[in-house]
């Protein structure tokens, strides 16, 4: 097979591919072999009719245009992987010759993704939270585990947010009860919204004895009004214990205020520290990708993106059982919003990768052969493969263009993290040693390339997707490590804090009226 490429105006390029008639007629063989798998002949089994008998039957033509059919896109893809062209959308194809008989040739007129330049990058200031939980933040983290020993007295005064009220909540539709939202003695705190958002209205200044009345869209259907009525019975507020050594040694498993106050603060900072990295990196990526123009980007980088995050959404949704269409007909879901949410989010993923591409050339990046069988030793270990069979992997899909691209684009964004200017919301430069993890701690993740490749998956080095964010969610590269690092925190904090708000519109009526926690 040859192939040759020429460069044409519009960001596109033309590959002129020739198979000679002998590599041809293997395609040719392999597409009689498929329909003699397929047809039924009286007199032959499956899979056993003579190719001289098929010839008969359906003519030579036939299987021709069949293996022209299956086989061009192969040749397509070898071309491609010859002249490491970066296409970007599906290829227009012209058969010039072979059609009926003889050697086969075609062109394929493909879009590439464009080569952009970019100004300012190396002057990039980037706000991010503080690393550091402050002392009200660490007081607070505190407070909310003395509220789960604290005790609730009755006060004769308006109430207030955080505290308990006692009350008859009654909701109808038409004079008709509405199950799960009426219910007597019930507890309930104001202000955590877990039924309606306009019952902690009305209740707040409200007092023992005081009967309130209003309307509210239904929390499972805006399009539904309740009627609800609440009698106030009782105003209850939480009395905290002393925070003592006494009661840090009874109620956790430290003995002083000060053991305590280390722990929570330790934990705190590693959350804010990972919660830190994230946004440097998606911050800093954003801020590069607005460098580039948006006449700059071809829509069918967009396209695809798009096609792909909404892919990635619908698999999501599939997996909690849900189809796409299914969750367009549930309440506050807008199809439309999705899309344009969507298309603005691979928009924004398209310019990164086109500015993180341009700091790699700009900069003279390059990878090694050192860091691409580093890379795929990594993964192969990773995925507990051999590194034969996952370069072989690699090879027969997209080849290692893929890989190499993400890896240069990775240098870039390694560069890109240390030659920003990071300030916290006040402006106060960031000491760069405060986002490092402390020993024991996990270290920011990394995304993996090479397995990607492998798997035929996107591999890009700008900020990935959050799945937790929807289709149109921008997330850093490693959000699943700092994500479970959080939730690792939580679930291992000596407090054990109860859910102290219901969902929205939750059921009412099935706790049991209690007099304190404590």
């Amino acid at each position: 097979m040859r192939s040759e490429l020429t460069s044409l105006d519009g960001g596109k390029v033309k590959l002129s591919v020739e198979v000679d008639e002998a590599t041809f007629d293997e395609a040719v063989a392999e597409a009689f072999r498929r329909i003699a798998r397929e047809v039924r002949i009286p007199g032959f089994r499956p899979g056993k009719v003579p190719r001289r008998v098929l010839e008969a039957r359906i003519g030579g033509d036939y299987a021709r245009a069949e293996a022209l059919q299956s086989a061009i896109p192969g040749y397509y893809a070898d071309a491609v992987r010859e002249h490491e062209v970066d296409v970007i959308a599906p290829p227009d194809i012209d058969l010039t010759s072979g059609e009926e008989d003889g050697p086969v040739a075609f062109d394929a007129v493909v879009q590439v993704r464009p080569e952009v330049d970019i100004t300012g990058y190396s002057d990039i200031t980037v706000e991010i939270p503080s690393p550091l939980a402050s002392d009200s933040e660490i007081d607070e983290r505190i407070d909310a585990m003395r509220a789960q020993h604290a005790d609730l007295v009755d006060v004769d005064r308006p109430a207030i947010d955080g505290d308990n009220v006692s009350i008859d909540i009654t909701s109808s539709i038409d004079g008709e009860p509405v199950p799960g939202l009426t219910a007597d003695d019930y507890l309930y705190e104001v202000g955590i919204g877990a039924v309606v958002p306009e019952l902690d209205a009305e209740l707040r200044g409200a007092k023992a004895g005081a009967i309130l009345a209003f309307e509210a869209p239904h929390p499972s259907d805006p399009d539904q009004v309740l009627d609800f009525r609440i009698l106030v019975k009782q105003v209850k507020a939480k009395v905290l214990p002393a925070l003592t050594d006494e009661w840090v040694a009874e109620s956790t498993e430290f003995e002083s205020v000060q053991e305590l106050r280390d722990d929570v603060s330790r934990r705190m900072n590693a959350v804010r520290r990972f919660q830190a990295q994230l946004a440097l990196r998606d911050k800093a990526a954003e801020a590069l990708g607005e460098l580039v123009d948006d006449d700059s980007i071809p829509e069918a980088m967009v396209d695809n993106a798009a096609a792909d995050r909404l892919h990635q959404f619908a698999h999501q949704l599939q997996e909690r059982g849900i189809s796409l269409e299914d969750w367009s007909k549930m309440p506050g879901n807008d199809p439309e919003q999705l899309q344009e949410d969507v298309r603005g989010a691979a928009r924004t993923g398209a310019k990164i990768d086109l500015a993180l591409r341009a700091v790699a050339r700009l900069e003279g990046f390059e990878v090694t052969s050192d860091d691409l069988e580093e890379e795929l030793a990594r993964a192969a270990e990773q995925y507990e493969q051999d590194v034969a069979e996952l370069r072989g992997a690699i090879e027969s899909g997209d080849g290692l263009m893929a890989v190499r691209s993400d890896l240069l684009k990775r240098k870039a964004l390694d560069w890109l993290l240390d030659a920003v200017a990071v300030v916290d919301p006040d402006g106060a430069p960031i000491d760069r040693s405060l986002l490092e993890p402390e020993v024991g701690e996990p270290e920011h993740g990394e995304p993996d390339t090479a397995s990607s490749a492998a798997e035929g998956e996107p591999v890009e080095g700008e900020p990935a997707d959050d799945p937790d964010a929807g289709a149109g969610g921008e997330a850093g590269a490693g959000d699943d490590t700092a994500a479970e690092s959080e939730q690792d925190t939580e679930d291992e904090d000596r407090t054990n804090e109860p859910d102290s708000a219901a969902p929205t519109g939750a059921a009412v009526g099935d706790e049991p009226e209690e007099e304190g926690t404590g």
